[in-house]
């Protein structure tokens, strides 16, 4: 029997969006069967040996998925037939509860999901500006690191703007987004190739996988330790996410756009803390960790 050929998007409630198809299937990772246990188990593993290698060079290793808004607002979506309780991110909390190189943001975002600030976008599939310092928070208490006092206060600004999932509907509902200006003290020290090149043809925004680029912050007092960050569109390479915030609070903070990670590249920089994240729809595929970081693409055979 095939799998059900969902929509795109579902429209739930209050004008709230959710990526329900796409080429991630989304709605599928919230299902049954041996063929999901046995993916989800060799995710696991991938964690857990990804940690254990970091570990031999000296190395803290962290990973960060980010839940689905349909594995958060599920309460905000209209007779969905699914089981927010099956989402990826929390089959890989109770594998992972004990190891350390994992870090579940899934359980404080339902917890924190009826706050006054919503903790995504409700027209995209991104993670709002509050939702960015939740995970932020929880990811500088997990390194025993200390958030810059005021990093929650930095200059906010709204911009009206047609986001990703409201681009898939007829009426092209717009969203007013709030974004922050983080950058203060770090300094982009160094940019990759491919992000140049988009830059210099003003076509930053088209640029995904391959982006790399590295901040350095000499703030009296920030935290000494160097970190490489592999991670996608919720991090960025532009200081506006959780990026940003990273490179505010770190002396040294490279950023990778990869979910497969060099480990060639790592060895050389040899930093204090690796920090993976990645949006939790993207689980549906495994990494081989054959990511070139020069090239900006994965190695060949």
């Amino acid at each position: 029997m095939g799998r059900k050929r969902w929509d795109t998007v579902h429209i739930g409630r209050d004008g709230w969006l959710f990526l329900t198809g796409g080429s991630n299937s989304v709605m599928d990772q919230y299902g049954r069967g041996l063929r999901r246990w046995w993916h989800l188990r060799a995710w696991s593993r991938l964690i857990e040996a990804r940690a254990a290698r970091a570990a031999r060079l000296g190395i803290r290793c962290l990973h960060v998925i980010v839940p689905e808004k349909l594995s958060v607002y599920d309460n905000l979506t209209r007779d969905l037939p699914y089981d927010p309780a099956r989402a990826s991110s929390r089959v890989l909390a109770r594998r992972l509860g004990r190891c350390p190189a994992y870090l579940d943001l899934l359980a404080p975002f339902r917890a924190a999901r009826d706050g006054p600030v919503p903790l995504y976008l409700r027209t995209d599939t991104h993670w709002s500006l509050e939702g960015c310092y939740l995970a932020y928070g929880q990811i500088m208490r997990a390194l025993g690191a200390v958030p810059p006092a005021d990093i929650a206060e930095r200059p906010r600004f709204d911009h009206e703007r047609l986001m990703d999932l409201g681009g898939k509907l007829p009426e092209q509902p717009r969203e007013i987004v709030a974004h922050a200006s983080l950058q203060r003290d770090a300094v982009r020290g160094f940019t990759g190739d491919l992000v140049a090149e988009h830059e210099a043809r003003g076509r930053a925004e088209d640029l995904h996988v391959g982006a790399h680029v590295v901040y350095r912050n000499a703030r009296e007092g920030v935290d000494p330790r160097r970190v490489v960050l592999f991670g996608d569109s919720y991090a960025h390479f532009t200081p506006i996410l959780l990026t940003g915030l990273m490179a505010e609070s770190f002396a040294e903070v490279h950023f990778v756009w990869s979910a497969n990670l060099d480990w060639g590249y790592i060895e050389r920089v040899r930093p204090d803390i690796l920090l993976f994240e990645l949006a939790e729809r993207f689980l549906a595929r495994l990494p081989q960790d054959d990511f070139d970081v020069g090239t900006g693409r994965r190695s060949a055979g």
